[in-house]
């Protein structure tokens, strides 16, 4: 079963989680809330969200009319409801009744009724009371005109349940992969240390020295929570089959694998939450939350949305300072111009008590409108109201990074000679700055499903673990003309961790191989100098740090050598010609001025399309939106200054004004402006 539909909003969606049920006793708050939403511009609202224990008080007792009143309010005031399903937090009663439901932990404690997604994904009961309930919601809204998208749940994460239900579904997982315990002991290596397992109930996942024990662990528990959220929908497919279903992503380090969960969604939302003003700077955050953008974009390569982000500031980051002036304006819209239909926020109000009291809203503990904050999310909305024709315009990329969640999963647990500072995450971010820096779009990839066809660069760093045939994949991409690049720490592990041995699986593709990697203390730097006349017109010297492979040559050229050490003179920098492409290896750690002069040359070898065919100041990015008849370009400036922007020759107008604008244009500091090209 996999998604139904593509989800096209009819408009750019403006709104906030509302949890009307809090405040049933203060009339007069929710009167004042329907008049505040209308002039905060916004069209929908998210609903039910950790409702249970007020829609079922008691088993079997349910209370939908406060739901009904609200459905009924929202639609009468003209604001759509994406609706959610209450699995997130089960009520007390049902953790009392049916302790089987509550999480186990490694060492066998059943947890109590506490926090949330605090549920047994495994447990028979719990699905069956969660389909129930999503039954009853479906039976009761399917056709209430105020219902545009189905939220199932709320944030789910791997949290593993040790219980011995989810140990016999982990022991029938392991079964169905690997057939027989002589083909599991060999892909974990389980002679090392005796642990070879001679009996499928002698395996529990609390073993961390069996890398491939706890790989698997990982993915199982990944793709319990998938089968759970399936088996939630469920009823909403068989009976709303027109309404989309959506459930809100976080950042990709909860534990799952959102390349294979999002086939199940008819469009992709998360929750996004830079900390801003920590650093010095704020374009580096700006960097950062695009990437995380783009990828929710490329998780099926359409629009998605920004369900969940805050007005001003969260609650739970330790240190979160309000937005400053402009800010919120500027974040918002960062999400649009990378391939959002909406912002949405939580939350609309602040709650009284428990523990986002302080966590910021639309609507605070002044319970007015007259605040510096909301007015900033009502100049969002009146924005977006304007930008009518972007919605469902998409971002185009033909340059690809490789960002493949199991392979992080894999590089994690490994204990590689240096063990620190792996950060797979960062040095995927670091290869899409210089992307970002010129504008061009960046599509984020798998290495297991994606479709390669329409890129003319792959980027892919520290790919560790190849699965799936991915180096085949690779090998045709470059073959058939692709331009690809790999980086230090790949080609080492097969999908079960278990080391490649003999050959260098990349050999042929990179014409060369690896024989040892130095890893460098903190202190230590290294050096790569260019070779005159490479590829790329790369000059001078250059600082690299953390890994360095000594590799050897077959067919691929040298483009930079090692400067020092009892490698100096090695290659460090090379280029294959392979079929019709070529593929580039970089050796070592590289800083941000190499990567930028690196993709520089080779964005313009490969002309790729910049949104903005300018040179940007440093953080002010660029991006593209559009369809066959309407090119939308989003110019951001993450400083707190104003920046100058040339637009060339180009002929564009103001999305909003129509003004034409030439020459120059002045972003002013935390700066946004949306254009249109002039056809």
């Amino acid at each position: 079963m996999k998604s139904i539909q593509v989800f096209q909003p009819e408009f750019l969606l403006h709104g906030a989680d509302y949890n009307y049920e809090q405040w049933l006793g203060y009339p007069d708050i929710l009167a004042e809330d329907f008049r505040l939403i209308r002039e905060a511009k916004c069209n929908v609202m998210n609903a039910g969200i950790f409702s249970w224990a007020m829609l079922e008080p008691a088993e079997g007792e349910y209370h939908f009319e406060w739901l009904d009143q609200l459905m009924d309010s929202l639609a009468e005031n003209g604001i759509r409801a994406i609706l959610a399903t209450p699995s997130g937090a089960k009520p007390a009663w049902m953790s009392q009744v049916y302790p089987e439901i509550r999480l186990v932990d490694e060492h066998g404690r059943r947890e109590p009724h506490r926090l949330r997604h605090n549920h047994c994904p495994t447990s028979p009961i719990y699905r069956q009371k969660v389909k129930q309930m999503n039954t009853l919601l479906a039976e009761r809204y399917k056709e209430h005109p105020a219902l545009l998208l189905w939220h199932v749940s709320n944030e789910y994460g791997a949290h593993g349940c040790h219980c011995g239900l989810c140990y016999a579904a982990f022991r029938k997982w392991l079964q169905e992969r690997y057939g027989s315990l002589d083909a599991l002991n060999h892909a974990w290596w389980t002679t090392f240390w005796s642990h070879r397992y001679t009996d499928w109930s002698q395996i529990e996942p609390v073993d961390r020295s069996v890398h491939g024990l706890m790989l698997d662990w990982m993915r199982f528990i990944s793709d319990q929570v998938i089968d759970f959220y399936l088996a939630e929908i469920e009823p909403l497919q068989e009976i709303a089959p027109d309404v989309p279903i959506t459930t809100n992503f976080m950042q990709p380090n909860v534990g799952l694998d959102y390349w294979k969960f999002a086939q199940y969604v008819d469009v992709v939302s998360w929750d996004s939450y830079p900390r801003w003003h920590s650093q010095q700077e704020e374009w580096p955050i700006g960097l950062k939350t695009a990437f995380f953008h783009d990828l929710h974009r490329s998780y099926k390569r359409q629009p998605f949305l920004l369900l969940e982000s805050t007005p001003s500031v969260t609650n739970w980051q330790g240190i979160s300072r309000p937005k400053k002036p402009g800010l919120h304006f500027l974040s918002s819209l960062q999400a649009v111009a990378h391939g959002s239909n909406g912002v949405q926020y939580f939350q609309w109000r602040q709650s009284r008590g428990g523990q986002e009291k302080f966590h910021g809203a639309v609507v605070g503990h002044v319970s007015h409108g007259h605040t510096r904050i909301f007015q900033e999310v009502t100049a969002v909305g009146r924005y977006l109201a304007q930008l009518g024709d972007l919605v469902n315009t998409c971002n185009r990329a033909e340059v690809a990074i490789l960002y493949d969640l199991q392979n992080e999963w894999a590089l994690n647990l490994a204990q590689l000679p240096r063990s620190e500072e792996k950060h797979y995450q960062e040095r995927c971010v670091a290869h899409y700055q210089p992307f970002w820096e010129k504008g061009i779009t960046v599509d984020l990839i798998d290495s297991s499903t994606a479709d390669l066809s329409p890129y003319k660069l792959i980027v892919a760093p520290m790919l560790y673990m190849l699965r799936d045939g991915i180096e085949e994949r690779l090998g045709r991409f470059v073959h058939q003309g692709g331009t690809l690049v790999i980086t230090y720490l790949s080609g080492l592990v097969d999908q079960s961790d278990l080391c490649f041995i003999g050959d260098f699986p990349l050999r042929s593709l990179l014409g060369l191989w690896v024989e040892e990697t130095d890893v460098l203390f903190t202190h230590d730097v290294q050096s790569l100098e260019a070779v005159p006349n490479n590829d790329l017109g790369l000059k001078g010297s250059y600082p690299i740090t953390h890994f360095a492979d000594i590799i050897h040559l077959d067919r691929a050229q040298a483009m930079a050598h090692y400067g020092h050490d009892y490698y100096a003179g090695y290659p460090a920098i090379t280029v294959n010609h392979y079929g019709n492409g070529r593929s580039f290896y970089i050796a070592a750690r590289s800083d941000r001025r190499f990567l930028h002069d690196f993709y520089s040359s080779l964005s313009h070898q490969l002309r790729l399309p910049q949104a903005i065919q300018t040179q940007l100041p440093t953080g002010v990015t660029a991006q593209l939106r559009h369809n066959d008849s309407k090119q939308y370009l989003f110019l951001m400036n993450f400083q707190p200054t104003s920046q100058e922007i040339s637009l060339g020759e180009s002929d564009y107008r103001d999305a909003l004004s129509a003004e034409r604008l030439r020459g120059v244009l002045e972003l002013e500091g935390y700066g946004l402006r949306v254009l249109r090209l002039d056809d």
